[in-house]
């Protein structure tokens, strides 16, 4: 409880300097929206505090209820006040005022904790709309070098860095997409979500990625509902995904099923339920959407064996398809002694093709496609690599991110069995994106 107050406390902070960077701009507003999902609590507690209308963007509409995309007292002409964490490119802003000003409300401003510096500021000026940040990445750099807590060689990387990857020219023209960052031998995740065709799991997957700077997936492999909801109110900050395995749970209920979701909207973060479903399509389509887990209501992403053939895919498909869900296929596996051969994995890859539009990626050990609309999340990361005495293999963070190119390190015991599993989850987060930062920079 008193984790959670601190943490209400700061989320207030926040909400005051954001209010206070409005006011000092004189921005005119009639109501207040938070980009969706991780700047909501902010603009609620503006609301509550200020006595400001407040809109609630969704991200998609539901086939029930209002089917509204906007929420809200919307009165066409009102003029509507963006709020936002980080901006890079602007697009989570302009999307959203492009929604807004679909149900005829005006958007000329928007308040940012942080601007990135990366173009989003000159992108939202070309719509009409004047980003008001809290603090910038450089004066964010300033005021940590002259506290001592970056050196300068630290400072001079992440100028490099924004400097050789702005997202627009001052020169583009009004609606035209974001400038190309500089030619890498790959695309950033960003650059990737962007990709036409991608699936929308691996699009939302690569853009929380980028806006959290984590490609951190916890396996949370307990037996208990309430330490596994206590992982993700916790950790849900530092990480992009995370990894259940919900039939080794003693006490699971539609109440915590239900729990984790509203989790995972408040940290923006996945749900991965780690089923690797593995039989005939019928009777994999019906232990995903029924039986007592009824997975297919809670999780964003179930993974499967591709041994049984197509089948298995069509009938997870079947089911998960029309409800925006979506699959990894089980390319190679972290355990001594795997049977996945490389003619195996190879048969993989190509199911995967094949299914466009379910299959988004893999697990495995390292990058098996090198299509950028594949996703790769690798199991057994440690910070030492090794083995236990069952068989599991482990790599490093830099390992699996540098040298094999994955794009998502899972890791489990590393962090759950930590006597400090906050400090634990950032340490991991921090290396995964060290290691893609390095990775960017050493392919430019």
């Amino acid at each position: 409880m008193e984790g959670e107050w601190e943490r209400e406390r700061e989320r207030e902070w926040v909400s005051s300097l954001l209010y206070k960077c409005a006011e000092d701009a004189a921005a005119k507003f009639d109501c207040v929206c938070g980009v969706p999902y991780t700047a909501l609590p902010l603009a609620t507690i503006i609301c509550s505090t200020k006595d400001h209308p407040m809109l609630i963007r969704r991200k998609e509409a539901k086939d029930y209820g209002t089917k509204r995309l906007i929420e809200g007292n919307v009165q066409p002409g009102d003029v509507c006040l963006i709020v936002e964490d980080v901006v890079t490119s602007g697009s989570s802003v302009l999307e959203t005022a492009q929604v807004l000003q679909a149900e005829g409300l005006k958007v000329t401003d928007a308040v940012v904790l942080l601007d990135r510096e990366q173009g989003g500021a000159a992108r939202l000026k070309a719509e009409g709309i004047a980003l008001h940040p809290v603090i910038s990445i450089s004066t964010l750099l300033s005021v940590l070098l002259g506290a001592g807590h970056i050196d300068e060689a630290t400072c001079r990387s992440v100028e490099d860095f924004i400097r050789e990857n702005q997202t627009f020219n001052a020169g583009q023209q009004k609606d035209s997409s974001p400038a190309k960052k500089k030619k890498c031998a790959e695309p950033s995740y960003g650059e990737r979500a962007d990709r036409p065709g991608i699936h929308p799991v691996a699009s939302r997957l690569l853009r929380l990625m980028e806006q959290k700077s984590s490609n951190l997936c916890v396996s949370a492999d307990v037996t208990r509902a309430k330490e596994l909801l206590e992982i993700a109110e916790t950790l849900g900050p530092l990480m992009c995904v995370l990894k259940t395995h919900v039939d080794i749970l003693q006490d699971f209920s539609s109440e915590v099923s239900g729990r984790l979701k509203e989790l995972a909207e408040k940290h923006n973060f996945l749900i991965f339920e780690d089923r690797k479903f593995a039989d005939i399509g019928n009777t994999v389509k019906h232990q995903y959407e029924g039986g007592l887990y009824q997975i297919s209501s809670w999780a964003h992403i179930i993974n499967a064996h591709a041994v049984p053939g197509p089948g298995v895919v069509e009938g997870l498909q079947a089911v998960g398809q029309s409800l925006g869900r979506g699959c990894l296929l089980i390319g190679e596996m972290s355990s001594r002694g795997s049977l996945a051969t490389a003619e195996y994995t190879q048969a993989v890859v190509k199911m995967a093709d094949d299914y466009p539009d379910f299959v988004f990626g893999f697990i495995s050990g390292s990058k098996i496609s090198s299509k950028p609309e594949h996703i790769h999340m690798t199991p057994g990361v440690q910070m030492q690599s090794g083995g236990d005495g069952l068989g599991q293999q482990y790599s490093t963070p830099d390992e699996v991110i540098g040298s094999k190119g994955s794009d998502i390190i899972i890791v489990g015991r590393g962090i759950v069995g930590s006597a400090d599993r906050l400090k634990a989850a950032e340490e991991y987060r921090h290396a995964g994106w060290e290691a893609y930062l390095s990775r960017l920079s050493a392919l430019s």
